[in-house]
């Protein structure tokens, strides 16, 4: 079964918009090496439409330009791209396609795909909130900048019920950013006050 991987660039008070004024201030080669590794778990590209219109907007050009980005460029050219859209597409870059149906089905469908390796999905919040509930994603992977943008749009939005998490790795760059790979977890059982209340600080 092929995981669902989620990567964002989010602020430390939950904005996922990017903004470029407080995200490329922090990207470093650390950055740049946990883009990568998130880019190595997956041969299927699942992405809103914004996202596909930014990235087909820049990466074909560049990857034609030979710069030092061309190498990744043509890595993102080459991987299989779904597309979330309500709209009907025409598609310029290679290997683009539309989801067919209803989202969660498909992707059901995508991870039990046996040619599949793994699904990334960089970015498309909404697509991420629909599929957390789901219960689709496998992974969060989460750089997380030292700053409260304040403004944008949150990972998380409102709902009737928490989505509990496990963290199942941590980094912390020199810049300040960290990185937090969280998994789906159980809820923990129920506790109140009075079972914690003997880890309560005492009064001097």
């Amino acid at each position: 079964m092929a995981k669902v991987i989620s990567t964002l660039f989010i602020s430390a008070d939950g904005v996922a918009e990017i903004d470029p004024d407080w995200h490329f201030p922090y990207f470093d080669d650390n950055m740049g090496r946990a883009v990568t590794e998130d880019y190595e778990t997956a041969d299927v590209l699942l992405i809103a439409r914004p996202t596909y219109d930014s990235f087909a907007g820049a990466w074909p050009d560049r990857e034609a330009a030979g710069g030092e980005d061309a190498p990744f460029a043509k890595q993102l050219g080459d991987m299989r791209k779904v597309v979330v859209s309500r709209q009907p597409l025409e598609f310029s870059w290679r290997n683009s396609e539309l989801i067919q149906g209803d989202l969660a089905d498909a992707v059901a469908a995508l991870k039990a795909a046996p040619d599949v390796k793994g699904i990334l999905i960089p970015g498309s919040i909404s697509v991420v909130q629909q599929l957390l509930a789901a219960g689709l994603v496998d992974e969060l992977r989460l750089l997380v900048h030292p700053v409260a943008a304040r403004k944008g749009r949150k990972l998380f939005d409102e709902g009737d019920a928490p989505y509990h998490l496990r963290v199942a790795a941590t980094e912390a760059y020199p810049t300040g950013v960290l990185r937090v790979i969280y998994t789906p977890a159980e809820a923990p059982g129920t506790v109140g006050y009075d079972e914690v209340k003997e880890q309560v600080p005492a009064g001097n």
